[in-house]
């Protein structure tokens, strides 16, 4: 999925959660079969995860960004009526992996790109809660710090453009464009930022039964415009649990737009950028894309 993509082969995990990890010592150690596109998972036993990194960097950077991903769990962790990964440790590179690399704790359930939600109107009640609850955990006088999505909508326009002009063997890009367009310099939220999860696409929403079990993936989460989380409406639900969703927050015409906007900056990205190399990811974005412009937001 990336250029110089690492890989990272079971026997050296095994060796690394051996002598960094004596928790995991001797416990059985399998590859989760990889459809996210930032770490390489394995499962540690019945009670933890690997999150080796697919591409490398300089060590002491990656090992303060894995820090402060610890700290967003922790952050999170407990303050939701849905269960969300605790960090557990952090390993240092050796041989075999030039990485540092983390463990948190394994959360039950599926994934939501492989047991679809989209027609829960209780799943998309569930969302909302998840959603209202992180917003209630308090900023600390914090805003968003970028870079990333989050700040300001005209921010993305580069990549928006670029993302347009290289999906136009992949797409109709003419009503997307239109739709950026029109969507691109609606004013920030009112109210300021509020703390968000930052990144809730179907691979990182955990399925029960039709119901929410779970959100991972929580190193992203900090203070950005609250309308950021709404991406779920569109990655995630149909049109009438996309309603419930709106109605459960009470979202106005214009965070709603806004959630819109930033579900189309992602989506576009996804689509063309993992065309071939994770093909899941692509049609996440493909269909993201067609539920937008079935649905469009009023725009105010």
């Amino acid at each position: 999925m990336h250029p110089g993509q690492l890989t990272v082969p079971v026997e050296t995990v095994r060796e690394l959660v051996g002598r960094q990890f004596p928790q995991g010592r001797g416990l059985p150690i399998r590859a989760v079969p990889l459809q996210g596109t930032v770490n390489a998972l394995f499962r540690v036993g019945e009670r933890w995860v690997a999150r080796f990194p697919l591409v490398a960097g300089e060590v002491d950077e990656m090992r303060r960004r894995l820090r402060s991903e610890a700290n967003a769990a922790r952050e999170l962790l407990g303050r939701t009526r849905f269960p969300t990964p605790e960090p557990v440790a952090l390993g240092e590179p050796a041989a075999g992996c030039p990485t540092p690399w983390s463990v948190y704790t394994w959360l039950p359930g599926t994934v939501a790109t492989v047991e679809d939600p989209g027609e829960s109107p209780a799943f998309a009640r569930d969302l909302g809660g998840f959603i209202r609850d992180v917003r209630a955990i308090g900023t600390g006088g914090r805003t968003f710090a970028g870079p990333g999505r989050g700040g300001q909508l005209p921010d993305h326009d580069d990549w928006v453009r670029t993302c347009l002009r290289r999906s136009e063997q992949l797409l109709d890009v003419a009503p997307l464009r239109r739709l950026w367009d029109a969507l691109r310099d609606l004013p920030p939220a009112a109210g300021g930022d509020l703390m968000t999860h930052g990144d809730l696409i179907p691979g990182n929403v955990l399925v029960t039964a039709g119901r929410l079990a779970g959100v991972i993936d929580v190193g992203g989460a900090g203070p950005a415009d609250p309308a950021l989380d709404l991406v779920c409406a569109w990655h995630l639900l149909e049109a009438g649990p996309r309603q419930a969703l709106r109605d459960e927050l009470g979202c106005d015409d214009r965070e709603w737009a806004r959630g819109a906007a930033w579900s189309l900056e992602q989506a576009l990205g996804l689509v063309w950028y993992y065309v071939e190399t994770n093909p899941v990811m692509s049609r996440t974005g493909r269909r993201t894309l067609q539920r937008l412009l079935a649905d469009p937001p009023p725009v105010p």
